[in-house]
């Protein structure tokens, strides 16, 4: 795997421009390297890793920015949501410590930013400026926003924004609100669908101009091929017509976004397969975890594996479902990244494994649960999955266990019929047990045995209820008036079947291993059937 791309405070500055961020108070030149995107969690064990850009969340007054300031001497730069208090103290604060002070646009929220400048930084589309490639998609956008004098975006066939150039607060209200979003939203993007302006785009190998309404500017679109497979498009916000020379510098355009495109699918495939690969020896611990967990930049010490799955869509093809899987990883990759820089995911088959750091406090594992519990409600009911957490690792020798642990409890919530949930290992051990020991009654091609075969026999023969009676009895805790308004009979009559069972079955219920022995039986084939 590559090294991660560095870039600059001033590039990522560039390229964003002033619909996110904008300086507030700054050390001088803004040319420190930013190595990652760390979310500050007064809560939480505090990491300031050397050239980070530390996302401040709830930050704010003059007196609290000095004081993390002063922390933080060791990042690239702070961020805290407009408007940033800034007086003399902070000034001075920024000048002593080297670090920049960032204001974000209160219309962006801490998740958006921070998964727009991770992806910025993962994709490489962010380099210094001695070192840029011509074809970043990011550089790709700024070039034909100079060429057409526009703000440009580049999506795919989603909607969904992969890159895009500077001077977007020269456009409309829905345009910033795509780029913060990193998605067209649904309502403008439901306007071009019943204009048939997406149809339009795709039949035509020629710019489009579209006039979707008088709230927004018009648009200028040209579909990214590849030979008849469409990649994307490309959308400029403009105030007029194109001249035929722009649209000739539009269409070379997508022909550039087009090669780019594919290059990066290339790339991406093979880098999640070589990241799954590692991600797979690390949990398989064994001498070769070690050198994995070194390529993968993952911690060594204390972790917790999370495994995460998607609820299977029966309705869809098999291509949808594994794009579904992946988009589910990145999400997940994305979350627990921004909890600590040395976690990791990536997908395995079809389950999403993450090996999360954590730090001592006794409660990793329910801690482990509230970052999975946090997950899910972000992604929502359209990524609707579980997610198993094993029990702490104290290092990479055990992940194995906490692997097989996230597993068991993945598996619980799965033959719960459950959707949505966690569950962390030693909160499911119980049933995790019961599962294991009908995997080896099945293995084994085990049928049941004692009181409960004979129970079993005599119902199948004469068509009583009997075990449904034991089950009861042995549900409320011997408890006759619990039991029998559970089956629905009266209590003597109740009380006959259990002399006529423990008769029949020769099952001794005042024999508390006698009463286990049966009640195990009952779990273990009930599930089979």
């Amino acid at each position: 795997m590559t090294n991660r791309p560095r870039a600059s405070l001033r590039r990522i500055l560039d390229d964003l421009g002033s619909t996110l961020l904008d300086v507030a108070a700054s050390p001088g030149e803004l040319d420190a390297e930013v190595t990652g995107v760390h979310i500050y969690d007064p809560l939480d064990e505090v990491f300031f890793p050397e050239g980070g850009l530390v996302l401040a969340v709830g930050v704010e007054g003059a007196e609290r920015i000095c004081a993390l300031l002063d922390e933080a001497k060791t990042v690239a730069g702070v961020v805290v949501k407009q408007p940033v208090d800034v007086d003399e103290r902070v000034r001075a604060k920024v000048l002593e410590t080297g670090v920049a002070l960032l204001g974000l646009t209160r219309a962006a929220s801490w998740a958006q930013v921070a998964a727009l400048m991770r992806s910025l930084l993962a994709e490489g589309a962010i380099s210094d400026p001695g070192e840029s490639t011509p074809d970043d998609l990011f550089a790709l956008a700024n070039a034909v926003c100079a060429l057409l004098d526009a703000p440009i975006t580049i999506e795919d066939r989603s909607s969904r924004v992969l890159a895009f150039s500077g001077r977007q607060d020269e456009a409309d209200p829905s345009r910033v609100e795509t780029v913060l979003g990193r998605q067209v939203p649904e309502k403008y993007r439901r306007m071009l669908e019943e204009g048939g302006y997406f149809r339009q785009l795709y039949q035509s190998r020629e710019p489009i101009l579209i006039s979707p309404g008088i709230d927004v500017l018009p648009r200028v679109a040209i579909a990214v091929r590849s030979g008849d497979e469409i990649l994307g498009s490309i959308w400029a916000a403009v105030r007029e017509p194109l001249s035929d020379q722009r649209r000739v510098a539009l269409i070379d355009a997508a022909k550039i976004v087009a090669l780019q495109l594919l290059r990066q699918r290339a790339g991406a495939d093979t880098q999640r397969r070589l990241k799954a690969d590692l991600l797979s020896t690390v949990l398989a611990g064994g001498k070769e975890a070690a050198e994995a967990a070194g390529r993968l930049g993952v911690a060594s010490e204390r972790l917790c594996v999370l495994a995460a799955q998607l609820s299977e869509d029966t309705a869809s093809d098999a291509a949808h479902r594994e794009g579904d899987r992946q988009r589910f990883c990145d999400a997940l990759a994305l979350h627990v990244g921004a909890i600590h820089p040395k976690a990791a995911a990536a997908l395995v088959g079809s389950v999403a494994y993450a090996i999360l750091p954590l730090h001592a406090s006794g409660e990793e594992e329910t801690r482990a649960v509230r970052v999975a519990q946090s997950f899910l409600t972000r992604v929502g009911p359209r990524h609707s999955g579980n997610i198993g957490v094993g029990r702490l690792a104290a290092n990479l020798a055990e992940v194995s266990r906490s692997r097989t642990d996230a597993d068991r409890a993945l598996r619980v919530l799965r033959s719960r019929g459950e959707t949505g949930q966690v569950a962390g290992y030693t909160a499911v051990h119980f049933e995790s047990l019961l599962l294991q020991l009908g995997d080896l009654v099945t293995a084994e091609e085990q049928s049941p045995t004692g009181p409960y075969q004979r129970l079993l026999r005599h119902d199948a023969e004469h068509g009583t209820g009997l075990v449904a009676t034991l089950k009861a009895y042995l549900d409320a805790f011997g408890d006759v008036n619990a039991a029998s308004a559970a089956v629905h009979v009266h209590p003597n009559t109740f009380r006959y079947r259990l002399r006529r069972l423990t008769e029949i079955g020769g099952l001794d219920l005042a024999d508390p291993d006698a009463r286990l022995a049966v009640t195990l039986q009952m779990r273990i084939f009930e599930h089979r059937n």
